[in-house]
């Protein structure tokens, strides 16, 4: 595999001339970042070894037909020990795993025990350093609503779970087009977070997962609350330090950030959020109509990182930092903080 120098003031340049590149997801573990994203019905993979300053041309991981791709749609990104995991959804969710650093890729395994359950396309995967594996999705198995189900690994993706029932609204439904997002909190245990649907209102809630069951009650995010009737194809982000939850969603027009202990903080006007901590603090980036906005540990107001762009991706670099990328005219931007 050959390297390209990628600037993180430039671009990383469509992969096809037919077909944009869409939804960056990152993972770091082990001195390495690894970013993944869907080109049509294509998964692409391009690696870090010095916390982001440059990246590794990309390569192709899969094929998959009628991948769905947009609005948090697409490819998912682990790094389990020494292995790496894929996810994307056609219809069934797939997983491709590789133990040479991404030089080479396992045939595709169906998650989903139930064809088709998976049809929605909204997954979310996460890893510990251990080996353990999580991926959560939006469940069609059951008529009259979606569920969250689960799927979990003990031996970096080599085998999976039956399928888990994670969640079940007493509303009948779920929301149902909006991503889940996972972290890991190491030995077995995960947090996920999902977008409910309780009595008309669609707020996020997060729930603990122990050797691949729930391990505690479903907990709403904030103290506001958002009353509506449809679904905003948006979910949120959760992520773990020191072993308790942080977490950033959009509520209505703003996003919000709730860190352990604290009140609900309203960021500002935005959709689409990306969210991340390290040991400075709390990171999120998301869209505006004027571009991709952050908010940095210690800021009073959100930085402006790009005056364009659309669906943010954040990641914690090994050496402390902070990397995001987004989708920019038909390419992936960088921006390290």
């Amino acid at each position: 595999m050959r390297y390209l120098a990628v600037l993180l003031a430039l671009h990383l340049q469509p992969v096809s001339p037919t077909a944009p590149n869409r939804q960056p997801q990152f993972a770091a573990a082990n001195g390495m970042v690894a970013l993944v994203f869907g080109s049509g019905e294509s998964i692409w993979l391009s690696r870090s070894t010095d916390n982001g300053a440059t990246f590794t041309a990309p390569a192709k991981v899969a094929d998959l037909p009628k991948m769905l791709l947009g609005r948090h749609r697409g490819p998912r990104i682990a790094i389990a020990g020494k292995t790496m995991v894929v996810t994307a959804i056609s219809g069934d969710l797939y997983a491709w795993r590789s133990t040479d650093g991404g030089l080479s890729w396992s045939k595709a395994v169906v998650v989903n025990d139930k064809p088709n359950a998976s049809r929605e396309g909204l997954d979310a995967l996460a890893a510990d350093s251990d080996g353990r594996l999580a991926v959560a999705w939006l469940d069609d198995r059951t008529p009259g609503g979606k569920r969250l189900y689960g799927a979990f690994s003990d031996d970096a993706g080599a085998h999976w779970s039956k399928n888990v029932l994670l969640y079940e609204s007493p509303s009948g439904t779920i929301c149902q087009c909006c991503a889940p997002s996972l972290a890991a909190l190491g030995g077995g245990e995960f947090a996920v977070m999902w977008r409910n649907v309780v009595e008309g209102s669609r707020d996020l809630y997060t729930m603990r997962i122990r050797n691949g069951k729930p391990a505690g009650p479903a907990v709403k995010s904030g103290t506001g609350t958002w009353k509506l009737d449809a679904c905003p194809m948006d979910g949120g982000g959760v992520a773990v330090r020191n072993g308790e939850l942080f977490a950033a969603w959009r509520r209505d027009h703003d996003v919000y950030l709730a860190e352990p202990g604290k009140p609900e903080i309203d960021l500002g006007a935005g959709m689409d959020v990306g969210f991340a901590v390290n040991a400075k603090g709390s990171y999120a980036v998301w869209t505006t109509p004027g571009g991709i906005e952050a908010h940095v540990p210690g800021s009073s107001a959100p930085v402006r990182i790009s005056p364009s762009g659309a669906f943010p991706a954040l990641v914690a670099l090994p050496d402390g930092g902070m990397l995001a990328a987004w989708e920019e005219n038909g390419a992936i931007a960088f921006h390290r903080f």
